[in-house]
């Protein structure tokens, strides 16, 4: 089968195809209308979310002037930065200018100075950078979603926390003081927005800032593994299970959970207490933070054994 491609009805005509055919052609299926005058040919499987986007934002940026950048979500899909819990019905684009936004249906067109260490090229569309994206997200979405956003951009190496202050402190706008809060609490180390997520639930549940990433050792230097949050003083190691996706649970193969619980016993026997949590446990953070808190004070007269080691802050 054909890979997907965008073409314009300016395009179809020029081929041969006419406004009628190209009527039956989406009636039928075989292609898809992704907006007025755009088309996707031999849709194949059903895209993701994040694909969808991607497929409307580059039809939406040829229809318009070449002025525009993609930005926002938008930017962010192009760059492959998650969005988890955005809203991607519409496309986001900025122009420079200082007025003149407006909301369509499947457009959301920001109004904004751009400076152009601002903008870059990817794959032929102009989009703003990883560190403008970041901060007009930290500015504009919530704590938790730009929290998300920045640890992925961090641990990808497409930004450096330096270049993301450097966007605030040079560049003020309205939320640069939501967007420094947030910059002062990424961290790298979070492997996935699950891991993210819970250092929120954690910062607002009040609990001391876990180590991220350390790695266990028994008194004898064998390594027992590296742990997703220690808690050090409280003698409490936390794993976030990535594997088991929000509305989505399914069975683990049986010699993986085998491992995980050796690995977890290990751990116990050193004096440590190990508590584990998913996607769904995020839905209630306030039943988290009870669970490490009740994990704490069944470690308090634990005596512990063996060390453990940082990984260095990305």
């Amino acid at each position: 089968m054909d890979a997907p491609q965008l073409i314009s009805r300016r395009q179809a005509l020029a081929s041969g195809i006419s406004d009628s055919e190209l009527q039956r052609l989406c009636r039928s299926g075989q292609w898809r209308r992704v907006r007025a005058g755009h088309y996707l040919t031999a849709p194949g499987p059903e895209l993701t979310p994040a694909g969808r986007h991607l497929i409307l934002a580059l039809a939406t940026c040829e229809a318009m002037s070449d002025d525009v950048v993609a930005s926002h979500c938008s930017a962010l899909v192009v760059h492959g930065l998650p969005t988890w819990s955005l809203p991607l019905e519409r496309v986001h684009v900025t122009r420079n200018r200082s007025n003149g936004g407006r909301i369509r249906r499947q457009l959301v067109l920001h109004a904004a100075l751009l400076a152009p260490d601002e903008i870059t090229l990817v794959n032929g569309l102009r989009v703003t950078t990883v560190p403008r994206t970041v901060i007009d997200l930290a500015r504009s979405a919530s704590f938790e979603q730009a929290v998300a956003i920045g640890d992925s951009a961090l641990r990808q190496g497409l930004t450096t926390a330096d270049e993301l202050r450097e966007q605030v402190s040079h560049r003020r706008r309205r939320g640069s003081v939501k967007a420094a809060r947030v910059i002062d609490f990424l961290d790298g180390r979070s492997e996935s927005v699950g891991e993210s997520r819970s250092r929120v639930v954690i910062q607002q549940g009040l609990l001391p800032a876990p180590e991220l990433q350390a790695r266990i050792f028994t008194d004898d230097e064998v390594c027992v593994g590296r742990v997703d949050f220690l808690f050090a003083d409280l003698g409490v190691i936390g794993e976030f299970d990535e594997r088991v996706e929000q509305h989505n649970e399914f069975h683990l193969p049986a010699q993986l959970v085998t491992a995980e619980q050796k690995r977890d016993d290990r751990l116990r026997a050193l004096g440590w207490m190990v508590v584990r949590w998913t996607w769904a446990d995020l839905a209630d953070p306030a039943h988290l933070i009870r669970r490490l808190r009740a994990a704490a004070d069944a470690a308090a007269g634990v005596q512990r054994t063996g060390h453990w080691t940082s990984t260095p802050k990305v």
